[in-house]
């Protein structure tokens, strides 16, 4: 019997790119998109009320509260949604013994100043802002509430759906800012995996069809960048005309800190499921499928 999957945030750069694997796969399994008009995971009340009354053996959350310098100042929505929401969530599934698929992300590490090496799925986490705080806690309350969740952590993510509410993703600003004004100035010290949405969803679609053990997993692809080494590469291979200029973090001041390094091991998700790709092959993959549209 194939699972009933129901998909939380299906307009957002990996909920689109859920769907569309899901499709090119054969749709192996039954797939519910439920978007915001139908659950506001914000509002009190109303995941248990919605989910409550909906039959689903999994239930996939791709929704959060992702705008981070926002976050300083709206603590208590980041933690509605990125927290005690997911917390409800895990209630129910837990309650009717349905799995749970949780995204989370790479800030919830940071507080390590010294690292130089990519974080593994059982290192302490330590985040340096409200967003990664907020997105901390949900891990936590998502596995105590059920023993039957799988938590996602992504990092930087780009995809062809954009990065909704963010005026585009950061391969997107990159081109337009590059081509708008011939120059660019980003941080050269703070270190991510850069990883397509595409890549992260063909992982979660093979842990849905091929199953896995709960817990955590670090779902992003090979290597790690600077913003400036992963801009760099952007207006390379986008072929703009633009120069890109390393600065720092002190240089360009933004509300909520940022971690100097956070770069996630993904060896748990490729031995598992297959090799990630390096996150160049994953942006001249992601530059040729968008040719065609403006980004």
């Amino acid at each position: 019997m194939h699972p009933r999957v129901l998909l939380l945030g299906p307009n957002g750069q990996l909920g689109h790119d859920v769907i569309r694997a899901h499709v090119q796969a054969g749709e192996p399994f039954e797939l519910r998109p439920l978007a915001r008009d139908r659950l506001d995971v914000a509002a009190p009340g109303a995941v248990e009320r919605v989910l409550g009354g909906l039959d689903f053996d999994v239930l996939v959350n791709a929704t959060a509260h992702n705008l981070v310098d926002r976050a300083e100042e709206e603590a208590a929505s980041a933690f509605a949604v990125n927290a005690h929401a997911v917390q409800a969530m895990a209630r129910v599934c837990a309650a009717r013994g349905a799995r749970l698929f949780h995204v989370s992300t790479d800030y919830v590490f940071g507080g390590d100043a010294a690292r130089t090496w990519p974080f593994r799925e059982d290192d302490p986490i330590a985040p340096v802002n409200v967003y990664g705080a907020s997105k901390a806690l949900g891990e936590t309350l998502a596995r105590l509430a059920c023993e039957d969740a799988v938590i996602l952590r992504v990092a930087s993510l780009f995809g062809t759906a954009g990065a909704g509410g963010k005026g585009g993703n950061f391969v997107e600003t990159m081109i337009r800012i590059g081509r708008e004004k011939g120059a660019l100035r980003v941080v050269d010290d703070q270190t991510m995996s850069p990883t397509a949405t595409a890549d992260v969803a063909t992982i979660l679609l093979r842990m849905l069809t091929d199953g896995c053990e709960p817990g955590l997993y670090h779902a992003v692809n090979d290597g790690s960048a600077t913003w400036f080494e992963f801009a760099r590469e952007i207006i390379r291979l986008a072929g703009v005309e633009a120069t890109v200029t390393p600065c720092s973090s002190d240089e360009y001041v933004t509300r909520a800190a940022r971690p100097r390094y956070s770069a996630l091991d993904n060896t748990k998700v490729s031995a598992a499921f297959g090799a990630m790709p390096p996150w160049q092959d994953a942006l001249e993959r992601y530059l040729r499928a968008n040719r065609n549209r403006t980004l």
